[in-house]
C-alpha cells in the first residue's frame, strides 16, 4: 500500500517536540540587521535581509563544519547584551510556538555572550526572560509552548566546569541541563570529565555532541566516560552497523545505544551542511528509525540550515515515506527523552501530542 506524505499544513498543525536547536543559530536576518545597527557592528556580510538570510545557509558542496560554524562570529557579536539575548530568546520561543511545536529546548553558551563585560548570570536570566516573554506572546496567538534552557560549554575552552556549576544553579529556573559543543575533532569530551562528574553528582541532566564531525570513539566516550543521556546528532553511529550481507548487523556500541534507549537528537538538513551526511537521502535517520533506535529529529540551526522543524520533518517525510503515525512516533520519543518531570512529560502526551494527532488523523 502506498503511503501519502504528510502535507506541510498537516505537519505545521501537527503537536512537535524540539530537542536540539541553538539559540545563536535561529535569529531572524532582520533581527540581526537591527541588533548589528544597535550596537555599531559593521561585519556583516549583507544589509539586506534576504541576501543575509541566503548567506548564512551553510549548502555549498565543499561545505563541512568549520563552515558552517563561521556564522556565528556574527550572531554572537549581536547578542552581547541583555537586551539583545532577551529578544532573540523571545522571537526563538515565537518562531517555535508558530511552528507548532509544543515543547523545546534550545541551548547557548553563556561563555559566548561576555564580550561586552556581561556576567554569567546576567547572561542566562536574560534569556530565559526572553523564553518567558516569547512564551506569552505565543499564548496571545493560541500556540502554547513550554521552552528551557541548555547551557553548552565549549569543547576548546577551559570554563566547562563553571557552566556546569552555573547549569545547576538555574536547574529550578527554566534550565533543563548541560551541554558541551564545538569542534569534536582534537578536543574530546574527557577534557572535561569534572564538569560532568559535577553535573552527575547533582543529579542533573547531561546532552553531548558527539558522533557529528567525529566517529565512534567520540560517541562512546559522550557514553562511557562522560555518561551522556543523550547524544547530540550522534549520526555516525551508522558506522558501527554493517549492511554488506543485506540484513544490518549491529556493532556492540550500536547494540548498546539501541538497548539502553539512548536518545539520538539527529539533525538531517545540518548532518548534510556540515558533511556528516551525504543528502538527505542518504542520512541514516531512516535506517536508525526502522531498526527502532530512540530517533529523534531536530533542526540544529534554523538560520544556518534555512529550515523550521515542520520543514525539517516534511522533507524527512518526503523522502522516506513517513506516515502521520511516523512522525508521531518521532514526536513521543523526543517528548519521552525531554529532560522534563516525568509528570509533565505524561502531562503533554496524554493531554496534547496524543489526542492532537488523533485529531489530525480523523480530519485527513
Amino acid at each position: 500500500m502506498t503511503i501519502h506524505a504528510v502535507d506541510l499544513e498537516t505537519i505545521v498543525a501537527a503537536p512537535k517536540v524540539l530537542l536540539h536547536d541553538h539559540l545563536d543559530g535561529g535569529l531572524r536576518p532582520t533581527t540581526i540587521i537591527e541588533l548589528a545597527q544597535e550596537c555599531g557592528y559593521n561585519e556583516l556580510p549583507s544589509s539586506d535581509p534576504t541576501v543575509l538570510g541566503r548567506w548564512f545557509v551553510a549548502d555549498a558542496p565543499d561545505s563541512d563544519l568549520v563552515r558552517y560554524l563561521t556564522g556565528f562570529a556574527h550572531t554572537t557579536a549581536v547578542m552581547q547584551s541583555t537586551a539583545a539575548l532577551e529578544r532573540v530568546a523571545a522571537e526563538c520561543a515565537l518562531d517555535l510556538a508558530r511552528d507548532g511545536v509544543v515543547y523545546a529546548e534550545v541551548r547557548f553558551a553563556p561563555e559566548l555572550h561576555t564580550n561586552e563585560g556581561l556576567g554569567l548570570d546576567a547572561i542566562v536570566e536574560a534569556v530565559l526572560a526572553g523564553f518567558a516573554r516569547g512564551t506569552r506572546e505565543a499564548a496571545t496567538e493560541g500556540h502554547h509552548i513550554t521552552v528551557r534552557a541548555l547551557l553548552s560549554a565549549m569543547r576548546q575552552a577551559a570554563r566547562s566546569r563553571e557552566i556546569a556549576e552555573l547549569a545547576v544553579r538555574y536547574r529550578d529556573r527554566g534550565v533543563a541541563g548541560f551541554d558541551i559543543a564545538g569542534p569534536e575533532k582534537g578536543f574530546p569530551p574527557t577534557h572535561h570529565l569534572d564538569a560532568f562528574q559535577f553535573v552527575q553528582r547533582e543529579n542533573f541532566h547531561v546532552t553531548l555532541h558527539a558522533g557529528e564531525a567525529f566517529g565512534l570513539p567520540s560517541i562512546w566516550e559522550a557514553l562511557q566516560l562522560c555518561n551522556a543521556e543523550r547524544l547530540g546528532h550522534g549520526v555516525r553511529i551508522v558506522d558501527d552497523i554493517d549492511l554488506s550481507s543485506g540484513a544490518p548487523s549491529l556493532g556492540r556500541l550500536a547494540s548498546f545505544i539501541r538497548d539502553r534507549r539512548v536518545p539520538l537528537e539527529l539533525c538531517p538538513t545540518s548532518n548534510v551542511h556540515t558533511g556528516a551526511a551525504a543528502s538527505i537521502g542518504e542520512h541514516p535517520i531512516d535506517l536508525l528509525k526502522r531498526l527502532r533506535f530512540r530517533v529523534t529529529i531536530n533542526t540544529d540551526n534554523r538560520l544556518m540550515s534555512g529550515i523550521s522543524l515542520s520543514s525539517e520533518i516534511a522533507t524527512c517525510a518526503s523522502t522516506f515515506n513517513w506516515s502521520l503515525d511516523d512522525i508521531e512516533w518521532l514526536t513521543l520519543n523526543a517528548i519521552k527523552s525531554a529532560f522534563y518531570p516525568f509528570d509533565d512529560r505524561l502531562e503533554l502526551i496524554n493531554r496534547v501530542i496524543k489526542p492532537q494527532y488523533q485529531a489530525l488523523r480523523e480530519r485527513g
